[in-house]
């Protein structure tokens, strides 16, 4: 169906997409554990694989795209020790643990819209599969890859080890794992300090918790994309995808799950994109970097110089190649605002250019280079700098100095329409939309509201005004006669 390429983490080498069942593809992508607002480290990820669910079927697959919520069993500092960060959260603000995970996940998913990415064929939630994940655990115990202690159940790392090669993902070497197990004093639960939890017992103070045969408690966190994937997916299936930074213990346990429950691996590729980073730094609250999407959106943090819309950070990020480190800085940003800016221009004027008798250069070759730099393991870089190449010879056109054929105009529209719009998910941020006559006369409104406060010398009111009016999706430029908006 394709030439593509895609880099698979797994063997750590380009190969060629060739689906389980084609037409047919399953991807499974780890979503957001929905403890806080959506935040900027969900945005890569999000766009990734938004990306490659647009081009895949761009390409004629019928794809079923599963991506996750987690609301049970992702602990504050690992698989198996600390708080359950929905839980902190819950107790924190005398709440039931399903408000928290309503709240932010409707706030996760406005996030999400904002950025123009297609909603997954299916969102399971980790809490919604208890019986699937117990249903797993047994089969785990009764490969004997998995033992129970004091009411917990604990994958056996050493014992699987005997047979496959737990760390083939991330490259990890077991030996130097079981050789980095503490001394045990007779009280830990664990055969080896590496072993995860596949079930955890409940404290009486944990107040996420169901019955199971071993006690009251709750899944490990790693079990829910195994039982969920192979749930929706099956046994076989293309595409897991997620964070570099979940490669080891996460992906690692899951691969280890899923060959100690049936023998085999599930996934064929598996796909990493990597990690955002701000001035160079990585992202954390400690750091003071750590920022949520609508601050982003808003400008409402002390790193950033202005506001920055959802259009210019997708574009931002697709400048970038999936697998490379991705840096957010100010001076970045406002480059690929203006190269978004200039990107869509070009796009809105072939509308109104006309044909000639001859062509001054091939739209073919244009097409099949932004085609193969697709095919090469989603190059969206390179893709983009060829659309830029065109952006160059439509501006000659409508300079008049150079021209096309009606048959290659139209074939150039559809490019830059299908590119741009289909498969990056890009969308025209300036358009005013049918009330846009209603939403001018209150925009003016509030300006006026803005005028007085500043006359007034209350500039913190006219600040919080111009913000409230970015958040609710209406962009002012002060001008020095005046001001200008859009949507």
């Amino acid at each position: 169906m394709s030439n593509l390429l895609i880099y698979n983490s797994l063997s750590r080498t380009t190969q060629k997409f060739e689906p389980i069942n084609p037409p047919y593809v399953g991807m499974y992508v780890c979503g957001p554990t929905v403890y806080g607002p959506a935040h900027l480290g969900h945005a890569r990820p999000a766009v990734t694989f938004d990306l490659i669910f647009r081009y895949l079927r761009y390409l004629g697959y019928k794809v079923r795209y599963v991506r996750n919520i987690t609301d049970v069993g992702h602990l504050e500092h690992d698989a198996d020790e600390g708080d359950d960060k929905i839980a902190k959260k819950a107790k924190l603000e005398n709440l039931e643990p399903m408000e928290v995970v309503q709240t932010y996940t409707e706030d996760y998913h406005k996030n999400m819209r904002l950025l123009n990415c297609l909603p997954p064929s299916i969102e399971p939630h980790a809490s919604g599969h208890i019986i699937e994940q117990q249903q797993l655990i047994d089969k785990i115990l009764a490969n004997g890859y998995a033992y129970e202690s004091n009411g917990s159940v604990y994958f056996d790392i050493k014992k699987y080890a005997e047979k496959y090669r737990y760390g083939k993902l991330s490259g990890r070497n077991v030996e130097d794992l079981l050789e980095k197990t503490r001394t045990l004093d007779g009280q830990d639960e664990k055969r080896n300090q590496c072993d995860f939890a596949l079930w955890k017992k409940a404290s009486p103070a944990h107040i996420m918790h169901w019955p199971s045969k071993w006690s009251e408690g709750f899944p490990g966190w790693h079990l829910e994309c195994t039982a969920m994937s192979t749930k929706y997916l099956g046994e076989f299936f293309d595409i897991h995808g997620g964070g570099m930074d979940l490669q080891f213990p996460h992906h690692e346990c899951e691969i280890a799950q899923a060959v100690g429950a049936m023998g085999h691996d599930s996934v064929k590729y598996w796909v990493h994109n990597n990690m955002i980073t701000i001035n160079g730094k990585k992202m954390g609250k400690s750091l003071g970097n750590a920022m949520t999407l609508e601050q982003f959106f808003a400008g409402q943090h002390e790193l950033l110089e202005q506001p920055y819309t959802p259009m210019t950070v997708r574009f931002f990020i697709l400048q970038a190649h999936y697998r490379s480190t991705l840096d957010f800085s100010n001076e970045a940003l406002q480059a690929s605002e203006k190269g978004l800016e200039k990107l869509l221009s070009a796009v809105k004027s072939l509308d109104s250019l006309s044909a000639g008798k001859s062509s001054s250069f091939s739209v073919s070759e244009l097409k099949e280079k932004c085609f193969d730099a697709l095919n090469d393991d989603f190059n969206t870089p390179v893709m983009i700098s060829y659309l830029f190449e065109g952006v160059k010879h439509i501006n000659l056109i409508k300079d008049g100095k150079e021209g096309l054929t009606e048959a290659d105009l139209n074939d150039l529209k559809k490019l830059y329409h299908d590119l741009c719009f289909e498969i990056l998910g890009l969308k025209d941020e300036t358009a005013k939309s049918d009330n846009s006559e209603v939403i001018g006369n209150l925009v003016d409104m509030i300006q006026q509201l803005r005028k007085t406060a500043k006359a007034d010398k209350n500039y913190a009111l006219s600040d919080k005004l111009r913000d409230d009016l970015n958040r609710a999706g209406v962009k002012i430029k002060d001008t020095k006669d005046g001001y200008e908006w859009s949507l």
